[in-house]
């Protein structure tokens, strides 16, 4: 089978031993590569409810057959491991010239378990493996440890590298390569735990094409269509541009998601900030979309413009003012925290503390200083930087007093920037999601957006096609190709089945991806039920339920809603129906071919596949 090396490398960070276990081309028809293939791989690798800070815990990095082609958007490798935030399947993306690289040194994945006996960092190429202990750099962001490296070993390295928050064992730490993140869950925190600061890659290794030709006729039409209108709001205004449209339709959380509009949003909009001339347009590589914009600051500093950081550092804890959002933005990214998960939690524990259950008035709303000195000290683990920490779920579950019902999470992992009350088709598929809530594995909002379904209510009658936008999603992230490219294809299916036939030389169908976004979807619900996957994880806070009742019909604790002052008020957003929702879940259960409590009962062989590497 063209495209790929047909092998992966398993490592061992303690002895710096490593050797290649073949990759049947079974395992790459069934489940792709990329997400699919990183999940059979974690689940071949690693045991039953293990801790996923401990040695033995593996940390994967999979490759996939269209990266290295130079189809637009496939520069992109996927980063899985047990989350030490949800003790659930954790499947990030990484956009960055790590993954050719990476495929380059003649793998398709990378598997590492173990731990140094000192820091150190692991250099990976066609030659083998080789580890060096690098502790002098301990206490550099990932991108002044990358520039160490560079300068130390040669430019010719691409290398993934973890922050402050890393080093400490934030459970939402990040790993970066060249600015671009794999951000949600901790993958940071994993690595760190291996006392691995940094993993360096480099090869020029390719299984190559079976019909080049017809591959760069595909290439050419897929580089045209990037350019078309289906992408042309993420080339002009990026992700931010997303804020303003958000605050307009009533979805933007404010106030740890006690609401969906605020007239000062338009002190965060992308539209004000690309008035200004400090706005670079960045692209990732073998790219031309160019989504992610960064601001340029005064001393040469840049900061990712994205909607995510900015709906989490600025409308979620009220605050408003540009520059600091972006500086409590810049900070995360030099400690290597996950964005989204330090303004939830942030938000969280500010409210607590105006509830009285939370005794740190130096945590408290609408204010930005308060926010930044929080910021260091959550990527050191001090003072109260060491409960924020923790995570919205752990906190909310050691302060106790019904906390649970206002902690925005799903399975540990933090809402986005989308109040779900407002989506509810989005909101059942964060529910869902073997993540947690993560509206990138889902893709539900585009249902909600689309004007085909009243976004207020939730019917069972949508599920099948949330499904289809999982499964499509999952097929993107196998492939790999970016989920923007979406917006270009005519079909996710049969557009990557043309891809995978032209470099793999096999007869690739459209039916035979969607079978694979079913299975790797299995895979996943596997992962999860050996961890010890229960029922009641599928739902959302009850805050965003009527009546506070969330779908299992639990109380969502005595404290009423409060406004951001402190004071009494009753919350203006919509709810979803607890009846309606356990319903529709129930629905996604029976299409997903799982039994009503939410489990799947595996076929045999796959269990003796993965039995298999002993």
């Amino acid at each position: 089978m063209r495209g790929v090396h047909g092998n992966y490398l398993r490592i061992d960070a303690g002895s710096g031993r490593s050797e290649r276990v073949a990759l049947p081309d079974a395992v790459h028809r069934r489940y792709l590569g990329g997400i699919g293939l990183g999940t059979w791989l974690l689940l071949r690798e690693s045991g039953e409810r293990y801790d996923p800070l401990a040695p033995e815990a593996p940390l994967v990095f999979a490759f996939a057959p269209l990266v290295g082609t130079a189809l637009n958007t496939s520069a992109k490798a996927a980063v899985l491991s047990k989350s030490p935030l949800t003790g659930r399947l954790n499947d990030a993306m990484l956009s960055s010239g790590f993954a050719l690289s990476g495929k380059g040194a003649g793998v398709d994945a990378l598997v590492i378990g173990g731990a140094c006996a000192r820091w150190s960092t692991l250099f990976v190429e066609p030659g083998g493996v080789t580890l060096r202990e690098t502790p002098e750099l301990c206490g550099l962001s990932a991108q002044e440890a990358q520039d160490a490296i560079h300068a130390r070993w040669g430019q010719d390295w691409d290398i993934v590298a973890i922050g402050v928050a890393g080093e400490h064992a934030v459970p939402f730490a990040t790993l970066t390569h060249d600015g671009r993140h794999a951000g949600r869950g901790g993958t940071g925190a994993v690595l760190g735990s291996k006392r691995l600061k940094a993993v360096a890659v480099r090869g020029s290794e390719s299984p190559g094409a079976a019909d080049p030709a017809r591959l760069e006729r595909l290439r050419g039409e897929l580089k045209q269509a990037s350019l078309g209108p289906g992408t042309e709001k993420y080339r002009t205004t990026g992700t931010l541009g997303n804020l303003l449209v958000f605050n307009r339709i009533g979805i933007l959380p404010l106030d740890n998601f006690r609401g969906g509009h605020d007239d000062r949003a338009e002190s965060l909009s992308a539209e004000g900030l690309l008035e200004s001339a400090h706005v670079q347009r960045v692209t990732c590589r073998d790219c031309m979309i160019g989504c992610e914009k960064r601001y340029v600051g005064p001393d040469g500093s840049t900061t990712r413009l994205e909607y995510e950081n900015v709906f989490a550092l600025g409308s979620l804890l009220g605050i408003w003012e540009r520059e600091r959002v972006l500086e409590a933005s810049r900070l995360c990214d030099y400690y290597g925290l996950d964005t989204i998960s330090t303004g939830g939690t942030y938000a969280f524990a500010a409210e607590c503390v105006q509830r009285g259950l939370l005794d740190v008035p130096a945590i408290r709303f609408a204010d930005a200083d308060a926010l930044i000195a929080a910021i260091h000290k959550i990527a050191r683990c001090e003072g109260e930087g060491k409960l924020l920490a923790l995570g919205s779920r752990e906190l909310a579950r050691r302060i106790g007093h019904g906390a649970e019902a206002f902690a925005a999470h799903v399975k540990g992992l933090e809402l986005p920037g989308y109040h779900p009350a407002g989506m509810q088709t989005l909101g059942l598929g964060l529910a869902v999601g073997s993540r947690g809530a993560d509206h990138n594995k889902s893709g539900a909002y585009d249902l909600d957006l689309s004007g085909q379904v009243d976004r207020f209510d939730l019917d069972s009658a949508r599920v099948e096609a949330m499904i289809d936008l999982e499964n499509q999603a999952a097929v993107l992230d196998s492939l790999i190709l970016c989920k923007f490219v979406r917006r270009a294809l005519t079909d996710v299916y049969g557009d990557g089945a043309q891809m995978l036939s032209a470099l793999t030389g096999e007869a690739f169908t459209a039916e035979h991806l969607r079978e694979a976004g079913r299975a790797i979807h299995h895979l996943k619900k596997l992962f999860n039920q050996r961890q010890g996957w229960r029922a009641d994880e599928d739902t959302l806070p009850s805050r965003f339920f009527r009546n506070g009742a969330a779908a299992t019909g639990a109380a969502a604790g005595a404290a009423p809603p409060l406004a951001a002052d402190g004071s009494a008020a009753q919350d203006e957003a919509p709810a979803i129906d607890p009846e309606s929702f356990a319903t529709a879940r129930a629905e996604y259960y029976r299409l997903r071919g799982w039994s009503e409590e939410g489990r799947w009962q595996p076929d045999p062989t796959l269990l003796d596949s993965l039995r298999s590497a002993g």
